[in-house]
């Protein structure tokens, strides 16, 4: 055994070992793809012209896998290339320039493409158990993120944000309690939280319903998509909504003169809050000032805080009652059934959408777009979010974990080194001994390969 005190100037460092694997755990991960067929329905529907086009699931697998252990750029990809770290992945890595020119050759209609590889994906996923709530009834959560660029090369992010800074807003419909993505779609930069939002949530509702969301189906949303268009397409489709309201027009006149004996105190991390409810009729007109024919009235519910600058100017002294209250008011509408306070309390929930973007940008590759095509650009969008499904599957099916961030799979499973060895025409991959979470890995890993292939 080597003493943990030895001169470390005296260990010897080549770069010899072709049977070395840097990324083992992406086994598990590449056997849940495979199990799904993910491979085939690559080669099945993505077809980018010309030479470059050859092997779509070669390229589009690289870029997965490498997402998924950590890389963040085309350049990355390499890294899958050392040693027999190929073995573990079941397809041939495609080389850095490969993947770049793939990526470049892109069109929109290519990636659109890819959305549906995604949607089969989450439908096989769901057959064989990765959602087992989800033919149930299912709230799903709209929202947009803004990804900041730099430089002026990169087709649909030149023009400046209303951050004052260069970059894309994708849209994303985020499946509540799994945070699995359903849908996402890529849009230049200068886009409105709501630009072609209609389009998108009937397209998530088709998706979450070919997975076999037979139940009632939810959508939340911020105030962002507080538009007749976001609440017309959602009747539509007989889809239940909950949206956030702006304070705007003659809403901010009407909610501060509710009387104060119908607000209801709440427990919430702000004392003095209280909740409220009253019937509304919002997109009486349309963009061009003319009345709408027959306007459907809604639930409005309204929560109210005491403004949080008269709280701090009060911080200290004794239960000291305001002379003239001052109140934030946070009001979303909606056409569901139910007690206030359950809706409202729901209603909050949709910040946990925000935990799926994180991961996406912290823990996938998201924070960086690597093309100057938009086209490549809407791909990688949409291979990150199915290597984020995957590790989330992962989780699920060989782990039973419901929710987990990329990050700690990275760490306890995909990242492990290990060494490939041939006997008896078989390869063998040898974890280190006393790797913590091996048991976990091997448990994970049995799991899935006993899962059934789907069907469809």
């Amino acid at each position: 055994m080597v003493s943990a005190s030895h001169n470390l100037d005296r260990l010897v460092v080549s770069a010899d070992d072709g049977n070395a694997v840097s990324d083992a755990g992406l086994l598990v991960a590449a056997s849940l793809g495979q199990r799904l067929g993910l491979p085939g329905l690559l080669r099945e529907h993505v077809t980018v012209p010309g030479s470059l086009g050859a092997h779509p699931d070669d390229k589009c697998l690289t870029v997965i896998h490498s997402l998924l252990a950590g890389g963040d750029c085309i350049d990355d990809v390499a890294a899958l290339r050392a040693g027999s770290t190929q073995a573990v992945l079941g397809h041939r890595v495609a080389a850095p320039s490969t993947v770049g020119s793939f990526l470049r050759a892109f069109g929109f209609n290519h990636a659109r493409q890819l959305d549906v590889v995604a949607r089969r994906l989450l439908a096989r996923a769901v057959a064989v158990g990765a959602s087992p709530g989800l033919t149930e009834s299912v709230t799903v959560d709209i929202d947009s993120t803004l990804c900041e660029t730099f430089g002026l090369g990169k087709a649909g992010a030149r023009e400046v944000m209303r951050t004052g800074r260069r970059g894309y807003h994708p849209l994303l419909a985020v499946i509540a309690g799994t945070g699995d993505i359903a849908h996402a779609r890529l849009r230049r930069g200068r886009s409105n939280d709501a630009t072609a939002a209609p389009l998108f949530i009937k397209e998530t509702i088709g998706r979450v319903r070919a997975a076999g969301a037979a139940g009632e189906l939810v959508l939340r949303m911020d105030s962002g998509f507080y538009l007749h268009d976001v609440v017309a397409a959602c009747r539509a489709a007989g889809v239940r909504f909950s949206i956030g309201a702006r304070m705007i027009g003659n809403l901010k006149h009407v909610i501060p003169t509710i009387d104060e004996a119908a607000w209801t105190p709440i427990d919430y991390f702000l004392p003095g809050a209280a909740v409220t409810e009253i019937t509304w009729t919002p997109f009486t007109q349309d963009t061009r000032g003319h009345d709408r024919p027959d306007p459907a009235p809604v639930r409005l519910i309204v929560r109210r805080t005491p403004c949080t600058d008269a709280l701090a100017r009060n911080t200290g002294r004794a239960a000291q009652q305001a002379l003239f209250p001052v109140y934030d008011y946070h009001p979303f509408i909606t056409d569901r059934d139910g007690p206030m306070l359950d809706l409202e309390t729901d209603h909050r929930r949709h910040a946990e959408v925000e935990l799926a973007i994180r991961d996406l940008k912290h823990g996938m590759g998201l924070a960086h777009l690597p093309t100057k095509s938009f086209g490549g650009n809407a791909a990688w969008l949409v291979l990150n979010t199915i290597a984020h499904n995957l590790t989330r599957w992962t989780a699920r099916l060989g782990m039973d974990l419901p929710r987990v961030t990329t990050k700690t799979i990275r760490r306890k499973i995909y990242t492990v080194g290990a060494r490939i060895t041939r006997t008896a025409r078989r390869l063998h991959l040898h974890l280190p001994r006393a790797w913590p979470w091996a048991d976990t890995l091997l448990n994970a890993l049995d799991r899935i390969r006993g899962l059934p292939t789907p069907t469809s």
